[in-house]
């Protein structure tokens, strides 16, 4: 039996063992509508942990990125099979709506053939409490809507299969489905084609749509099955393709050659009802409610295998068992990691269940799904994108849930074993835009810095994974703007010169993908150290320095006379000298209101965030900036400027670290009341409580870090270590088979509004025995199983102890990370 196997297992005894863990059920204080409004785009849907089907509801608003929008004012417009957690760019998935009809109109007009089947003129609001919110429920395994049309609506799903309970009135005469077929989230279906089986109703379907947030283009299909809830169903007593609103009866194929440019196309099903005779009359006085199951098998291979994965996954249409099962997964999942509840508010505790389920949505796990090679290796897809998720999420993973990352990172390296580089930004198999550097590098580096003893009982070959590191590293590919790096100038430069043109990508994000090559090449060599590679890490641990060619000591913020900011990372010309871009540029202060997104034109060196964030921007190396900052009184200074000026960005992930980041510079209790602050601020349980999309859970685990009081570097073996919000939590490795525990004593709540408070860590014990430092804690904790005891107290002005630079976190240029 494999490791993963094992371990599986032993995770499950544990959380079956320990009837006394403080959450035992903690699917019941998760809440997906969180970020469902607002730009959020989280996804409340059903799906297993990093399932492929991710079943929901989908919306006419226009920010229905993850389909569903909790604003009562949308109307529903159909309950789709696949969809994305929290991302931006076009709307992505949202494919194979179904839809159900009461009636299609009064008395005799309620025909099959007045059907109103495109996605406008169907579209219907939803119920409303007496509070004003839609009739919408959603728990882990489980989302319900009840309608305007008294048509109730469930949710449950399997891996690749979905499961839907339609539950129409009393009164229907003849309950009636749309299965669409063209109407992805962008309306960009290609090829369509849809086919229904006359005596068993089964439709089977595909199409081809473009890819969110890149050139390409994927196709998917589905199979979808219809049997009655408590009675036979029978075969369907009216049937017919449609195209627009114009239902063709009897017509049982449908495709491209009949729909012209993007007409909507699908599938239309009338059925009896269950107080009918096999006549399709009414034969009871007291009629029921007539409810129709709806089993959608998906695949990106064909119809013949979306059907052979609904019948395997769900042969039964027991939907309460596929509902229980998949919250039981999630449970299992979450249950991983404990917190004690004295204390501590519901809302909080909300949010960091909620926030840890978001983190376990993306990737998405398509094994036996590639339509584009063969493999045994698992496929993962739906990375939106590694810029937003290898700063947390991974660091996050590590600590719980070792045996999905390696999954992950197995699959990973085979995509670059068959496309020539790490994916980067990838969704629905289709390559998607590179927004910074080359970032499933730390990925990898995060998985074996912390699992380099275990990787081969996890099935990840320690060669092929170096081997894919640098291919990102040294081979440079016909379009960066796709995968892999701007690698040439890189490796003969140390920066990427911004009049530099050369063909194979846009002559853009100069200086943030430098900042992240350099970090990239960071994570290579703390994996060559571990190989044994002394050459090699020694190689990269010094173009790791690189970032310091962007830096241009002589720069100041217009406006801001003040000694002590000065210095700013920038653009560089071939022959060395500066370029010249306003450290406030890409920022809310920016004079020409340029947002820095991914377009051509952007010519200034930065993705997304400004000059004044991005210097920030070296965790291999935090000292090194403390030194060019001018020591640490101006590097606190410069923080502070940050913070007051609102150039932190909290939407923005380059910011993320930014709130930690006074570790460096031995006053880590100005991190701990920041970070507070931060969540304080910018997150909340409410509808609108994230800042901005959720970006496939960067977000999610972002929050997760900050309420447990460890912040990762990722691709290195330390957690910058603040107080949890929590007086312990508990993380349980199922590899390890070991539990760590972090205890804060004295803990008497948290603030409000995250200032003050008893909350600062005063000192550290590990087992009992003083720790090197207050501010950060090695892997060696998590790895071996130990109780972590913070006291905590209210004084900010706390410390790292220790003497010297010992207790500082690690830093290349201060012999950290066994510097080479």
């Amino acid at each position: 039996m494999h490791v993963e196997e094992d371990a599986a297992r032993s995770a499950k005894n544990w959380f079956g063992r320990r009837a006394d863990v403080p959450v035992p059920d903690p699917a019941s204080v998760v809440d997906l509508f969180i970020g469902t409004t607002s730009s959020g785009h989280a996804f409340p849907g059903v799906t297993l942990p990093h399932g492929m089907v991710k079943v929901g509801m989908d919306t006419d608003s226009g920010d229905n990125h993850a389909g569903y929008d909790a604003n009562p004012a949308f109307s529903a417009t159909g309950f789709s099979q696949l969809h994305d957690d929290g991302t931006g760019g076009s709307v992505p998935l949202s494919v194979f709506k179904v839809w159900p009809f009461a009636s299609c109109g009064e008395g005799a007009d309620d025909r099959f053939e007045v059907c109103p089947c495109d996605i406008n003129s169907r579209k219907v609001k939803r119920n409303l409490l007496a509070d004003g919110s839609p009739d919408d429920v959603a728990e882990p395994g489980y989302f319900a809507s009840n309608l305007s049309t008294r048509i109730r609506v469930e949710l449950t799903a399997t891996k690749r299969t979905a499961l839907h309970r339609y539950t129409f009135p009393a009164n229907t005469t003849t309950p009636r489905l749309v299965v669409d077929v063209t109407n992805d989230g962008q309306q960009s279906n290609t090829l369509p084609i849809v086919h229904i089986d006359p005596t068993t109703a089964r439709v089977t379907a595909g199409s081809t749509y473009a890819a969110s947030f890149g050139p390409g283009i994927y196709r998917v299909y589905t199979c979808m099955d219809f049997k009655g809830v408590g009675f036979d169903l029978g075969a369907p007593v009216e049937f017919g393709t449609y195209l627009g609103n114009s239902p063709i009866r009897g017509m049982v194929d449908g495709g491209q050659e009949y729909t012209g440019y993007r007409s909507e196309l699908g599938a239309l099903l009338g059925f009896k009802t269950n107080n009918a005779g096999s006549g399709g009359q009414t034969e009871t006085e007291t009629e029921t409610e007539t409810g129709i199951y709806v089993r959608a098998g998906m695949s990106f291979l064909s119809t013949d295998q979306a059907c052979a994965n609904a019948e395997a996954e769900i042969p039964d249409f027991d939907f309460e068992g596929v509902r229980g099962a998949t919250r039981e997964a999630w449970n299992e999942l979450l249950g991983r990691v404990q917190v004690e509840t004295d204390g501590v508010d519901s809302d909080t505790l909300t949010l960091f269940y909620t926030s840890l389920y978001r983190t376990h949505i993306s990737p998405a796990d398509y094994s036996g799904e590639n339509p584009l090679w063969n493999s045994t290796e698992p496929y993962y897809d739906s990375f939106y994108c590694n810029w937003d998720t290898f700063r947390t999420l991974y660091p996050i993973m590590s600590l719980h849930d070792p045996e999905e990352f390696a999954r992950i990172v197995r699959g990973m390296i085979n995509i670059q074993q068959h496309e020539g580089w790490l994916p980067e930004c990838r969704g629905a198999t289709a390559q998607q835009w590179i927004q910074g550097g080359s970032n499933g590098d730390p990925i990898l580096g995060e998985f074996f810095v912390k699992y380099a003893e275990h990787a081969a009982d996890l099935n990840v070959s320690a060669d092929a994974l170096y081997a894919a590191l640098l291919a990102d590293a040294e081979d440079q590919p016909p379009d960066w703007n796709l995968q892999g790096r701007q690698a040439n100038v890189w490796k003969s430069t140390g920066y990427i010169p911004q009049d530099l043109i050369e063909p194979g990508g846009a002559n853009t994000k100069q200086v943030s993908r430098g900042l992240e090559y350099a970090f990239g090449d960071f994570a290579i060599s703390q994996v060559a150290r571990l190989l044994n590679k002394s050459d090699d890490a020694q190689k990269y641990a010094a173009r790791a320095g690189n970032f310091v060619n962007y830096w241009d000591p002589n720069v100041t913020v217009p406006g801001v006379d003040d000694a002590q900011i000065v210095g700013f990372v920038q653009p560089r010309f071939q022959n060395g000298s500066f370029g010249s871009t306003d450290p406030r540029h890409c920022s809310v202060h920016d004079p020409t209101g340029s947002n820095c997104f991914l377009f051509n034109t952007n010519t200034d060196g930065f993705y997304e965030s400004s000059p004044i964030v991005y210097s920030q921007f070296a965790p291999q190396d935090t000292a090194k900036l403390i030194e060019l900052q001018g020591g640490n009184d101006n590097f606190i200074h410069r923080l502070d400027f940050i913070f007051n000026n609102s150039y932190f960005d909290s939407t923005d992930e380059p910011s993320q670290q930014i709130p930690f980041m006074y570790h460096y510079a031995n006053a880590p209790g100005r991190s701990t009341q920041t970070s507070r602050q931060v969540i304080s601020q910018f997150f909340s349980t409410a509808t609108n409580g994230l800042p901005g999309n959720d970006d496939s859970g960067a977000m999610g685990s972002y929050v997760v870090s900050y309420l447990a009081g460890l912040y990762p570097v990722p691709a290195t073996r330390q957690y910058l270590l603040s107080s949890p919000y929590f007086p312990s939590i508990s993380f349980f490795n199922p590899v390890f088979n070991t539990t760590t525990t972090i205890k804060a004593t004295n803990f008497v709540g948290n603030p409000a509004n995250g200032t003050g408070g008893t909350v600062f860590v005063q000192n550290v014990t590990i087992d009992g025995v003083p720790a090197k430092s207050n501010c950060f804690l090695d892997w060696d904790v998590f790895q071996k199983g130990s109780t972590v005891e913070l006291m905590l107290t209210d004084d900010i002005n706390v410390t790292c102890g220790g003497n010297g630079t010992d207790a500082l976190p690690p830093s290349l240029s201060t012999g950290g990370f066994d510097a080479v």
